[in-house]
């Protein structure tokens, strides 16, 4: 965060006059305006800079649900320390019109400066809360680049006012401008860095202050990537060695669909966009019916219309991944907002007793190793896996650490090696788990097994026998328990006892981390759990659990007719601990620290029932 300045002098109209450059370790800043405006770009070229020049990084964005647009906001949080959130408030707000600064002026924390395009905003020039700046941003823009490109590079005027502002690698931002425009004729790219250096050239110092950033504590050998999270799940899936997808566009999904669309054909396989839900999910069943195991993902309304298809696969055992980037439900909700209302149905969605794997990832770098063990944990296995992301991991940018692609990429082609005498793919045995033959494989006694969603034999074969069907259930579900036993255990984020454990799963991870660091900072007794594995649970949680005094569940669902959210009464039912409560909130938008904090003391005024 950004220091209030001290010393600083005040123009009789409220601008501020120049000032040294100050020393700075991270700064929060929004961009307000509309859908299209650009201001998506700004924020991802600010991240992706982050990257390339030692600093951490990670964002927050909203868009319109309407194909028309309207406004939309871009948050940049950049830092030379761990960056764990988004950020609370609003060092740096950059308005584009009257109504981005009407609805984003109380994010601006006090002293914060609040930079206007003077063409479309009057601030009230009465308020001495923060400091107002306001820049001429869409006529200067006409000006650098000509009057018939009217205002449609003001983000690139802007991306250069930010740049001078923070004294920002100009060098790379060009180069990362000029590929990211390589495709589009001089004319655009001309036009571009024109309002780029009409920006940058704009003295900014005579108005407001201009600041530099502290060198990073331990500079880092290791190489970056910049990504978001739907990103991150695509190369995930191809790193493990996915070769066939299917799947239908649905926000927010769609962009790992067409990531994998351009990508697996260069790796020699194949994605098919599917005409609805339920065939993109056969046609992924089918694809790991044949040996290739495969992958389909969605968001909350598609998981419902997978539902049946979900039952098939755990029924026949058959290995695939499904993706569901959740989002604000029921029925068509938020779109564009995060939300984790989907827990319940990837873990219990499907008639009958239907096991299956169910993992969260809590980053955008955990988005890419995720993948990588759903697809492993599906095949070792031979059930379906999901990977339950949301809305703020697909679109967050964050920084991290190039993955050794040496190590980690692997193939996973069919293995069509004879089978012995007495061959049976649902044999039960001691794990429980299935072993399947693809078609065309020998069955060196001449007995071929078969695969159907009916109850079956150790042969496949359809048996509805009730103590055939009791061996059979039994075994779906032990195999999931053997899992159990071998996933890690359960590691507590600070001292493993105390007074209060808050607990989170998905994209809370990071404001959870940040609100116990500052509890604890303050003198409170708290820690964090953050849970990867949901389904099935991993070891050493009760004991856990039994260390503190108060166990509070963080996540973005409706606490539910008695109080608790979906993982907080999952861990209920399981572990009967009525110390277990739910923060909880259903806004569309992601947790800010001194929510949980706020929701964490409210809590502790209430006795446990």
């Amino acid at each position: 965060m950004i220091e209030n300045p001290t010393g600083s002098s005040v123009a009789p109209n409220g601008v501020n006059a120049a000032l040294a450059k100050k020393n700075i370790q991270d700064v929060v800043i929004r961009f307000a305006g509309n859908s299209q405006d650009g201001i998506q770009s700004i924020g991802g070229f600010l991240a992706r800079l982050g990257g390339r020049t030692e600093k951490d990084v990670m964002t927050y964005m909203t868009i319109p649900a309407t194909i028309s647009g309207g406004p939309s906001i871009f948050q940049v949080r950049l830092g030379t320390g761990d960056v764990l959130s988004a950020g609370d408030d609003v060092d740096i707000l950059v308005a584009f019109y009257q109504h981005s600064f009407n609805d984003h002026i109380n994010s601006l924390r006090d002293g914060g400066v609040l930079l206007y395009d003077s063409d479309n905003v009057q601030p009230d020039p009465n308020q001495k809360r923060y400091r107002a700046v306001g820049i001429p941003i869409t006529s200067m823009t006409v000006e650098a680049i000509g009057g018939t490109a009217k205002d449609k590079g003001k983000n690139m005027f802007v991306l250069g006012l930010v740049a001078r502002m923070f004294d920002l690698d100009v060098p790379k931002l060009e180069t990362m401008l000029q590929g990211y425009y390589k495709g589009k004729n001089e004319d655009v790219i001309r036009s571009v860095l024109g309002a780029f250096h009409a920006g940058y050239g704009y003295d900014v110092g005579k108005v407001a202050d201009t600041f530099q950033f502290t060198p990073a504590i331990a500079k880092s050998e290791t190489k970056k990537v910049v990504t978001d999270g739907n990103q991150a799940i695509a190369y995930g899936a191809l790193v493990a060695g996915v070769r066939f997808g299917a799947g239908y566009p649905i926000t927010p999904w769609s962009s790992i669909m067409e990531i994998l669309r351009v990508e697996l054909p260069k790796y020699g396989g194949i994605f098919v966009q599917t005409e609805d839900e339920l065939a993109a999910i056969a046609m992924a069943c089918g694809g790991s019916y044949a040996g290739y195991l495969s992958l389909t993902g969605t968001s909350g309304p598609g998981i419902s219309l997978k539902s049946e298809a979900i039952g098939w696969a755990i029924m026949a055992e058959m290995p695939v991944v499904i993706i569901d980037v959740s989002r604000g439900g029921p029925s068509t909700g938020l779109p564009t907002n995060v939300e984790q209302s989907d827990l319940n149905i990837c873990v219990y969605g499907s008639h009958g007793d239907a096991p299956r794997i169910v993992l969260a990832p809590a980053s955008v770098e955990d988005c890419f190793y995720t993948t990588i063990e759903a697809v492993n944990l599906a095949r070792e296995y031979s059930c379906p896996a999901f990977v339950v992301s949301d809305q703020a991991l697909a679109t967050r940018v964050e920084t991290w650490d190039m993955p050794d692609f040496a190590k980690l990429c692997q193939n996973i082609d069919p293995k069509l090696e004879p089978r012995g005498p007495n061959y049976k793919p649902y044999e039960n045995t001691a794990d429980g788990i299935a072993r399947h033959a693809p078609p065309g494989t020998r069955m060196l006694d001449g007995k071929y097994p078969i695969v159907t969603g009916l109850e079956h034999d150790e042969s496949g074969h359809p048996a509805s026998r009730p103590a055939n069907h009791v061996m059979m259930t039994t075994k779906r579900r032990r195999k999931l328990q053997v899992l159990a036993a071998k996933l890690p255990k359960a590691q507590v984020f600070g001292p493993p006892e105390g007074n209060v454990l808050l607990v989170g799963w998905g994209s809370t991870e990071g404001p959870i981390r940040e609100a116990v660091e500052r509890a604890r900072a303050a003198g409170e007794s708290v820690s964090s759990l953050h849970l990867r594995y949901i389904s099935p649970l991993q070891p050493g949680i009760e004991e856990i659990f039994d260390g503190f005094n108060h166990v509070f569940v963080v996540e973005i669902n409706d606490e539910g007719l008695y109080g608790l959210g979906q993982l907080a009464m999952l861990l209920r039912a399981r572990f009967a601990d009525k110390k277990i409560r739910g923060i909880n909130k259903t806004d569309g938008l992601p947790f800010k620290v001194r929510e949980i904090l706020a929701g964490m003391n409210e809590k502790l005024k209430t006795p446990v029932q």
